[in-house]
């Protein structure tokens, strides 16, 4: 089993100043968001009868990270990922603050209750690839299982006592207060973003356009099959083990027949579930793989989402939540630390933002089929079907295997020194086009083209375009590789991406080049000698008799 460093102590990562700063700023966060998570489904749940809208205030929250994530992740690869994280706090907090106002003012009905919950998922969307991406920030490659972990433990550490007082609270004071506390309790977060400091990164590039940063990330994914893996798992786990938090205020209201205090008692229980998910999950990585983990968790959520469809009273839903969160925890825990240890430093925001748009596009859109379902079919037979997809999901990974952590060194290579130019460039000069003149023996030209086939993926993955490999025809010895960058810049930061896992795959083409220098590589400047409109084929009209 391939299995990288890890810490013996799920704490460890605590021992870092600055994580142990965010991550208890965090859990202030966490119990606000999750005290305003009680109001807001509860007060659906009394606006309104209908089970499509209470299931909403589930989708409402992730659908906005589903849409933004992979433009938020491109923001942050690409600018100070403090300054996202501050603006976005400081968002969430005006929000919840006009929520609070709002509730207070009886001005809301069901349809702006959910405008203000999109809302704050935006905020969230915003948020979360940044954070995300800045935990390799502040521990080391060993700590960083157990950071994640400890991530979730933060959510639902709150997630145990933070429904229990939001249901308190609201039955209460009423919803208004809950939103009133969130909106109060993203300050601590703003302070601890405020005090952190980034080490200023040396000779750093410009930012990328938007565009060409989604599209890269996207290319990135496309062309890492382990990635795949990982975000296929993760939108079959949301999409089928959203149902439980959908459906979970009608189950309180319907089936146990409860009130709010009730319903903050079960997400309690969830939440408690989750945090012996955690503490159990280093234990667990010791003595399983990644895959068996996985479909453990599939198999022991749809146990506990059948224990709460089929139960007529708390003593029997509590359980079966308490296995759920466990398995919740153990399952997301694992599909982000895969994508984090499977992506090197220059695109983690992309990736991770990708991955939480499938995750959480699963949960979304899981949320709208199940609520649909369950107006048709009713609660319970709706909870059964997606337990029993469960069951599938945990079989599809003799399919879709998920991949054990990966031991790829993905560090920096920090090989490449921009060569001096003759030619006067700009930073936005271009387009530009490169050939790289290879020399191999007959006998090595098998062994050749099977690491080009590696040297391709590298080179589209770290951003060129219109990659070939061209045969000399009157010296068959000579091999000439070409791409294309839009920009100077663009060539120089798609060299400066390169990993040390990459870079491997470049020595072993030097062993195969003959001749004592390194290949010729050729920079070149595309122009045109006549303009675009002159640029047409000229077509002889036919000669007339």
């Amino acid at each position: 089993m391939s299995e990288v460093p890890h810490s013996q102590s799920p704490f460890a990562p605590l021992r870092h100043p600055y994580f142990k700063l965010i991550w208890l700023a965090t859990l202030v966060s966490n119990l606000g968001s999750l005290v305003q998570g009680v109001g807001a489904g509860w007060m659906m749940a009394e606006l309104t009868p209908s089970h499509d809208m209470v299931a909403l205030v589930q989708a409402s929250t992730t659908l906005p990270i589903m849409m933004l994530a992979i433009p938020a992740g491109a923001l942050a690869d690409n600018i100070d990922r403090r300054k996202v994280m501050l603006a976005s706090q400081g968002f969430m907090a005006v929000v919840s603050a006009l929520l609070a106002f709002s509730a207070w003012q009886g001005l809301l009905g069901p349809w702006s209750l959910l405008v203000f919950t999109f809302l704050l998922g935006l905020g969230s969307a915003m948020h979360l690839p940044s954070w995300q991406a800045s935990v390799r920030d502040l521990v080391p490659r060993a700590d960083l299982a157990a950071a994640v972990t400890l991530n979730s433990m933060s959510f639902n550490l709150m997630r145990s006592v933070g429904p229990a007082a939001g249901g308190l609270l609201v039955a209460w004071a009423g919803p208004s207060a809950a939103f009133a506390l969130n909106a109060v309790s993203y300050l601590a977060l703003i302070y601890a973003l405020a005090r952190w400091r980034l080490p200023a990164e040396e000779g750093r590039l410009p930012a990328e356009r938007l565009g060409s940063a989604i599209t890269i990330g996207l290319r990135y994914v496309l062309l890492s099959p382990n990635l795949m893996r990982v975000m296929a798992r993760g939108f079959v786990f949301g999409f089928t083990a959203v149902v439980l938090l959908a459906l979970l205020p009608v189950v309180t209201r319907d089936l146990l027949l409860g009130q709010a205090s009730t319903y903050g008692m079960l997400l309690g229980a969830f939440g408690l579930g989750a945090i012996g998910g955690a503490l159990g999950s280093p234990w667990l990585r010791r003595k399983l793989g990644i895959e068996a983990i996985v479909a453990i968790a599939f198999v022991v959520f749809a146990a506990g989402t059948a224990m709460v469809a089929l139960s007529s009273h708390l003593a029997l839903a509590l359980p079966g939540l308490l296995i759920a969160g466990a398995a919740w925890v153990l399952a997301l825990s694992l599909f982000n630390v895969s994508t984090q240890l499977a992506t090197p430093r220059w695109v983690v925001g992309r990736v991770l933002a990708i991955y939480q748009t499938s995750t959480f596009g699963g949960m979304a859109l899981g949320s709208w089929v199940w609520g649909g379902l369950s107006e048709v079919w009713g609660t319970i037979p709706a909870m059964l079907v997606a337990a029993g997809l469960m069951l599938l999901g945990a079989a599809l990974g003799r399919v879709i295997r998920m991949p054990d952590f990966s031991e790829v060194d993905l560090d920096p290579a920090n090989r490449f020194h921009e060569p001096a130019l003759r030619l006067n460039l700009k930073a936005r000069s271009g387009p530009i086009t490169v050939m790289v003149d290879w020399d191999i023996a007959p006998e090595n030209t098998e062994a050749f083209l099977a690491e080009m086939v590696e040297r391709r993926k590298v080179r589209l993955r770290d951003g060129v375009r219109d990659w070939s490999l061209m045969r000399d025809l009157e010296n068959p010895d000579i091999w000439i590789e070409c791409y294309h960058v839009p920009t100077w810049t663009d060539y120089i930061r798609h060299n400066q991406r390169r990993t040390r896992a990459d870079a491997a795959n470049y020595d072993r083409l030097l062993c195969l080049h003959r001749g004592p220098e390194r290949p010729h590589v050729h920079r070149m400047i595309e122009r045109r000698a006549v303009s675009a409109h002159d640029d047409m084929p000229i077509i002889e009209r036919p000669k007339t008799l």
